[in-house]
């Protein structure tokens, strides 16, 4: 059985691959271990939030499938940060986790050119460094020119709850051991790291009555550039928040011994901003209290889910600190939290395409590269199925740069810098995320999407005139300019404005913090027809225009840097005036440019010079 590309594993990041694969006309293979977890949601019911929500939407503009789900079954939408600016805005929405799970296992078992088998992969099969194919347990071998590894939690998984040990790569699903070895075999570098979720309740046995309400917004905003926003209009379900309290940390305190987290039993690292609420305990003495926020996992809303008390601790101990929240006294747990181990690759073992350096053909994507959330996986599947296929197709890769989106960042951060511990995504971690911003992501990347052929014509189309009238909205504000006639300063007062004292642009009148879309609409009323999409961007960039001017000037001084590649058979052990701590670094990381050099923690600016110089006097020796 012959395929061009194979996907191991049907979570977040499988699912994107795949999908890509197949979009892009190759006959591509899924291997899951049950068909129909395809597209799970393991932990929190939600899609999306800080930084997250940037992820959706630019894995959206490239033809991504997460955005599409997420509002064809979001149950609750809003926009966190909507009150600061909208570099730091995040769009995040609660799901039903069981109408995800179907609507993402309906598109992929319908997609043309993709196949979906339920089997478990043991070994990667490899001839002369190259990937052949897989072996899996019922012995059936399939050969590929590619193989995506996006295996989750799954590598040699081991559940904790209490001192009760499970092998198990979600609670109930058989965990992979021999893919792991395999893996291994190759001389990849793994680690170990460890995550958890939270109980979920029997909505029965809650009193909402006790906790804070929190709706969704009045007017939801939906995550994909496909969906109509006019027609967007989810039913939505509300959120509860309540708290922790001196009660709730004493019964905590109180089972430290019993909590595998510091007895020994858990080896791996956990996610230093997620932590378990044993954790943020030990961690916070000082804390009065916890937020907990009681989130709807389906429609039906009959089970919650208890975000923010993430836990191994033994079944008795999460009974009892539960019900000594306000709200929860007499809640049943219809499942329990638990924390799970499991096996990672080292990304530093990969390339900027996701693609190993040991083994030619093989690709890594998802928690088996050491990130956190479903938004990080789906991103790095839909950049490895996309890196696959251009391999194949013997065409440049596609690699997204730190300016041009999150994704950059990401990939980015995993392949130079490597992580020790959970990665998760952050505004902080984006150097220019004033220009990647959520709302701006179709204008970014969406170009890139429809060469791909993972963009259809006509969402193209309504991108490409967004895009005109942006421009010529700022064109307008740029060109016309108000003088401080009697007229002007009676317009300005009837829209609430302060008075000019001098001839000033439109642009400047339009970039104070009180201007809104509504005065920008009388300020120039040749915008009035243009789509709300338009007029907001037309808002930010006015508002912005000296920082993004700012930001674009230091992008054009990184380029320099990023244009300078560094040679594959460069001698670095020659290279006098490095220190052997930068030498080692670049030898281990072997950054493809200068500018991949200087993310790499220890790597001075003074040794990026030193590396410039030798460069350019190789170059002039070749000549």
């Amino acid at each position: 059985m012959k395929y061009d590309i194979i996907v191991i594993g049907g979570g977040h990041a499988g699912i994107e691959a795949a999908l890509a694969s197949a979009r892009m006309g190759m006959k591509t293979l899924l291997v899951t271990i049950l068909a129909e977890q395809i597209g799970a949601v393991s932990c929190n019911p939600a899609i999306g939030g800080l930084a997250k929500g940037h992820l959706v939407k630019e894995i959206d503009a490239l033809g991504g499938e997460m955005g599409i789900c997420t509002d064809k079954t979001g149950i609750q939408f809003r926009i966190l940060n909507a009150s600061k600016g909208p570099a730091v805005r995040g769009s995040r929405a609660q799901i039903d986790m069981d109408r995800y799970k179907m609507f993402m296992r309906t598109v992929v078992l319908n997609t043309p050119n993709l196949e979906v088998v339920q089997e478990m992969v043991e070994e990667i099969l490899t001839k002369e460094g190259k990937v052949t194919g897989i072996l899996t347990n019922l012995n059936n071998v399939y050969h590929a020119k590619k193989v995506i590894v996006t295996t989750g939690t799954f590598l040699r998984g081991l559940i904790h709850i209490g001192e009760i040990r499970q092998e198990a790569g979600r609670v109930g699903e058989f965990s992979s051991k021999k893919l792991s070895e395999s893996l291994k075999s190759f001389g990849l570098n793994t680690g170990r790291l460890k995550t958890g979720t939270c109980a979920r309740i029997d909505a029965k046995s809650i009193d909402f009555s006790k906790m804070e309400i929190q709706p969704g917004d009045e007017n939801p905003i939906p995550f994909s550039f496909r969906t109509d926003r006019k027609s967007f209009s989810p039913k939505q379900l509300p959120c509860y928040i309540t708290y922790t309290n001196e009660r709730t940390h004493e019964i905590i305190e109180s089972n430290f011994s019993r909590a595998p987290l510091f007895t020994g039993q858990i080896e791996g690292v956990g996610p230093r901003y997620c932590p378990s609420i044993e954790d943020k305990i030990y961690r916070f003495k000082d804390k009065e209290r916890h937020h907990i926020f009681v989130e709807p996992q389906t429609l039906e809303a009959t089970e919650y889910y208890i975000n923010g008390m993430s836990t191994s601790l033994p079944p008795d101990v999460q009974r009892e600190m539960i019900r000594s929240v306000r709200g929860l006294e007499n809640a049943e747990i219809v499942r329990y939290g638990y924390a799970i181990e499991y096996d990672f690759v080292d990304p530093t073992e990969l390339k900027h395409t996701l693609e190993t350096k040991k083994v030619e053909g093989l690709y890594c994507a998802g928690q088996i590269n050491g990130t956190t959330g479903y938004e990080e996986a789906a991103a790095q599947g839909l950049m490895a199925g996309i890196n696959a296929v251009l391999a194949i197709k013997e065409e440049e890769p596609l690699i997204l740069r730190r300016d041009e989106a999150y994704i950059g960042v990401l990939i980015d951060d995993l392949v130079i810098k490597g992580t020790k511990e959970p990665y998760r995504m952050f505004t902080s971690r984006a150097e220019f995320r004033l220009l990647l911003r959520e709302d701006n992501a179709d204008l970014r990347l969406m170009r890139y999407g429809y060469k791909l052929g993972l963009i259809d014509d006509d969402t193209y189309s309504r991108m490409l005139k967004k895009r005109e009238e942006i421009e010529k909205g700022l064109a307008y504000l740029e060109n016309n300019f108000l003088t401080p006639t009697k007229e002007t300063l009676t317009f300005l007062e009837s829209i609430d404005e302060q008075k000019i004292t001098d001839k000033t642009s439109l642009k400047n009148i339009a970039s104070r913090s009180s201007f809104n879309i509504e005065k920008l609409e009388r300020l120039a009323p040749s915008i009035i027809d243009f789509s709300e999409e338009a007029k907001e961007q037309i808002l930010i960039e006015a508002k912005y225009h000296q920082y993004i001017q700012k930001q674009k000037s230091q992008i054009n001084r990184m380029k320099e840097l990023m244009s300078v590649n560094i040679p594959v058979d460069l001698d670095i052990e020659s290279i006098s005036g490095l220190s052997n701590e930068v030498k080692e670094k670049l030898i281990k990381y072997k950054p493809p440019t200068l500018f991949a050099a200087s993310e790499i923690s220890g790597i001075t600016p003074a040794a990026i010079e030193i590396l410039h110089i030798y460069i350019k006097m190789k170059e002039k020796e070749g000549d």
